[in-house]
């Protein structure tokens, strides 16, 4: 159905009179009557009826109304949401209790009047083919890994290097350090099951293992960051590598530790991902935002992979 027609007959429905209705449409009188005799024969029947005053409905016409109002109202939010500024920002945040979710977080305070879908997606080839599809506006990644070189469209940003620290349960022979060097981690057990082959978080830690002699295990099934704090809290042999701005709960009996790792101190790098003509007037918002407020990477005494984008 065309919804011109559609909106035609509503106005001149409300103005009771075609040359009313040509005026506000900015149409000829003749184009008025011409879309809405092509609505008749469309729906079969007769909506108006001429009078000396007029244009009357018909009883047609009066039950077909409402619904064309519908239509339009439909018809309206159908465009609203697609319309660039009216719908929500879509931002990939990989976790939902990490560094990246807690940039969000602060972005969200700075601009309530924002609107925001939140989404969790698992690697960055997915994070990629979703902002090139449109299905999301931005991505938190750590870009590129070996042999991934982003595509032409999409554009990063270096927003945040993200400290590591070691989590270790209180029976740990490092419990008691009020920050450990890098190296002295060697003869360490570190136990990370959330570290899947090919993902870019793999290949950073690959390459940590490979230039500091670690011993990283990511074996075992993941069953998710409670899971692996139960069994740090309950395995002295064992410690994990976390986050610092990683949030976590625990219960007060685990008595976990976080100790911060130095000489170097090995920082993750969060970069923010978007295709170059995306033109929601939001995420320039969140750019901006984020120049402002999340800047810190590139300090002297951290480490990243040779293949981190530059700052």
């Amino acid at each position: 159905m065309d919804f011109d027609t559609v909106r035609t007959f509503v106005v001149a429905a409300d103005a009771g009179q075609f040359q009313e209705a040509a005026a506000e449409l900015a149409v000829t009188q003749q184009a008025v009557s011409k879309r809405i005799a092509a609505l008749e024969r469309h729906l079969g029947v007769r909506l108006f009826t001429r009078t000396a005053r007029g244009a009357e409905l018909t009883i047609d016409g009066q039950a077909f109304l409402p619904h064309a109002r519908e239509l339009l109202r439909i018809a309206e939010r159908a465009v609203a949401s697609v319309r660039p500024g009216h719908r929500p920002l879509r931002v990939d945040v990989i976790a939902s209790r990490g560094a990246a979710s807690g940039l969000m977080r602060g972005f969200h305070r700075a601009h309530p009047e924002i609107e925001l879908d939140v989404v969790w997606l698992f690697d960055i080839e997915t994070a990629v083919s979703a902002l090139r599809s449109g299905e999301i506006d931005a991505s938190f990644r750590a870009v590129a890994a070996p042999g991934r070189p982003l595509p032409e469209d999409i554009e990063s940003v270096r927003v945040l290097d993200e400290p590591l620290q070691l989590l270790t349960g209180p029976g740990h022979a490092l419990a008691g350090a009020r920050s450990v060097p890098l190296a002295r981690l060697a003869d360490h057990r570190i136990w990370m099951p959330g570290v899947v082959p090919g993902t870019e978080w793999a290949a950073y830690y690959d390459d940590l293992v490979a230039e500091f002699g670690l011993t990283i295990e990511a074996t075992g099934p993941n069953f998710g960051s409670d899971a692996l704090l139960d069994t740090i809290a309950d395995t002295p042999a064992l410690a994990t590598f976390m986050g610092a701005q990683t949030r976590l709960v625990w219960p007060a009996g685990h008595g976990l530790r976080r100790i911060p790792v130095t000489d170097p101190t090995p920082v993750y790098p969060h970069s923010l991902l978007w295709r170059r003509d995306n033109p929601h007037p939001a995420l320039a918002t969140l750019r901006a935002h984020l120049a402002a407020t999340a800047a810190g990477h590139g300090a002297a005494g951290t480490w990243t992979p040779d293949w981190v984008l530059p700052c």
